[in-house]
C-alpha cells in the first residue's frame, strides 16, 4: 500500500494541453441527482484544480426533477469538457458511475461527487500517482494522516461509515482506511476488466472494483477533507444501508449470488416476521387455521411488494398509479403460490399441529413464487 500526504508528491508536467488533439487525459465521472444549485460551482472547481490538463467532466444525471440535466447541457453548449448524460427509469450511483465511466475515452477516470464534499484539488496528485506508474487505483481517504471527515459527517452518519468501513474488510483482498470512499481514481483499463462482474445497484463502487479485481491490483491513497455540504440533501439512507449490506454478501458468497437477490433475501426474512405474526394474531382472533394461513399468507405478500419495491427494486421503483397496478400484477402473478402454500402448510398442519412450522412450509412456497413473477414480470416489465 502506498500513501501519499498532502505535500509529498508533487502534480507533475502535463502530458497534453487542455485544448490538445484527441480523447483527454482525464475523465471526471460525476453522478448526480437534484445537484442542480452545485453543478457551476464544481465545474468552476474543476477548471482551477485541472489547469494544464487536458479533461472532461461527465455528468451522469439520474433524471433530476430540480433540472440538473438542463443545466448541464445550458454549460456543454460552451464548453467542450462537459458532457450529460440523462438516465431515465434507472437510478442508483454505482449503476451511474459504472455507465459515465464506460462512455468516456479517456485513459483514466476519476469518480467524484456532485455536492462539492470532495476535495478536486486532490485530482493532479492522484492522476500523478498513475501516470508515474505507482498505483493503477488511487483513493481519496479520510481516514489516513493530513485527511477528516468530521466537518463532513453527522455524528451518527460518521459512527455510519467507520462501521461501514470495518465490514468492508472483510470482503476487500487489500488493505484499504478509506474502502468506503466514493472519490477516487483509476485506469479505465482495470474497470473494463471487471465490468461483468460489478453491480449496477448499490452505493459504493470502490469496495466493488476492490473486492471484484486480482489481488496484484496496485493502490495507493492520498488524505483528504471531507467538506459540509453547501446545499441539497445526502443520499444516504435506509434503502443504500441495505444495497450496501447486500452488496457486502454477494461479495462473500464470491459473486455467486446477485445483489438483488440477497435483497429481496433480505425482505422475505422480514416477510416471514411479517406473516409468522400475522398468523399468530388471525388465530387468537378466532379463525381456523386455513382462512388465518391465507390471510397471514396475502398480509406478508402485500408487506413483501412494498418493501421490495422501495428496497430490492429501489432502481425500478413504481410510483403514482404504477405503484397499485404493480401490487395487482403481483398479487395475482402470487396468487398460485399462495394457494399451493396454503394446500402444503395445511398438510403440514394436520400432520404436526406446529402452527409455525407450518406457517414457514407455506411461507418458503410463496416466496418462490414471489421472486420469479418479481424478477419476470412486477418489476421486469416497465
Amino acid at each position: 500500500m502506498l500513501t501519499t500526504h498532502p505535500d509529498s508528491v508533487s502534480a507533475g508536467p502535463a502530458a497534453a494541453a487542455a485544448e490538445g488533439p484527441g480523447a483527454p487525459e482525464l475523465s471526471v465521472i460525476i453522478p448526480t441527482f437534484n445537484e442542480k444549485p452545485n453543478i457551476m460551482a464544481l465545474v468552476d472547481r474543476l477548471e482551477r484544480a485541472l489547469a494544464g490538463i487536458s479533461w472532461e467532466a461527465i455528468i451522469v444525471d439520474d433524471d433530476s426533477p430540480d433540472g440538473t440535466i438542463g443545466l448541464v447541457r445550458t454549460i456543454a453548449a460552451g464548453d467542450r469538457r462537459i458532457r450529460g448524460i440523462r438516465r431515465i427509469a434507472r437510478r442508483g450511483l454505482a449503476g451511474a458511475c459504472l455507465e459515465g465511466i464506460l462512455a468516456s475515452s479517456s485513459p483514466v477516470v476519476a469518480i467524484i461527487d456532485g455536492d462539492l464534499q470532495h476535495d478536486e484539488t486532490r485530482l493532479p496528485v492522484m492522476l500523478d500517482l498513475v501516470r508515474s506508474g505507482k498505483a493503477d487505483l488511487v483513493v481519496a481517504s479520510r481516514y489516513r494522516e493530513g485527511g477528516a471527515a468530521g466537518d463532513g459527517f453527522s455524528g451518527l452518519r460518521h459512527r455510519v461509515s467507520k462501521l461501514a468501513t470495518r465490514l468492508a474488510r472483510t470482503v476487500v483482498k487489500h488493505e484499504l482506511s478509506d474502502p468506503m470512499s466514493g472519490f477516487f481514481l483509476v485506469r479505465r483499463q482495470l474497470i473494463e476488466d471487471v465490468a461483468r462482474r460489478l453491480s449496477r445497484q448499490g452505493f459504493k463502487l470502490l469496495l466493488d472494483i476492490v473486492a471484484s479485481s486480482s489481488p496484484g491490483l496496485r493502490i495507493a491513497e492520498v488524505p483528504y477533507a471531507f467538506a459540509p455540504r453547501l446545499s441539497g440533501e445526502s443520499k444516504l439512507d435506509a434503502a443504500v444501508a441495505l444495497d450496501y449490506l447486500g452488496l457486502l454478501a454477494a461479495k462473500l458468497s464470491g459473486d455467486r449470488i446477485s445483489l438483488r437477490f440477497v435483497g429481496f433475501g433480505m425482505v422475505g426474512s422480514l416477510g416471514l416476521g411479517v406473516h409468522l405474526a400475522a398468523l399468530a394474531g388471525f388465530l387468537d382472533a378466532g379463525l381456523s387455521f386455513d382462512p388465518a394461513q391465507t390471510g397471514a399468507m396475502l398480509t406478508a405478500m402485500s408487506s413483501n411488494y412494498f418493501l421490495n419495491n422501495a428496497f430490492t427494486y429501489r432502481d425500478r421503483r413504481r410510483t403514482g398509479w404504477k405503484l397499485w397496478t404493480g401490487l395487482l400484477s403481483f398479487a395475482a402473478l402470487c396468487s398460485v403460490g399462495v394457494v399451493a402454500g396454503v394446500g402444503i402448510s395445511g398438510i403440514f398442519y394436520q400432520d404436526h399441529e406446529a402452527w409455525w412450522a407450518a406457517g414457514m412450509a407455506g411461507a418458503v412456497i410463496g416466496a418462490a413464487w414471489n421472486y420469479v413473477t418479481t424478477s419476470a414480470f412486477t418489476w421486469g416489465t416497465r
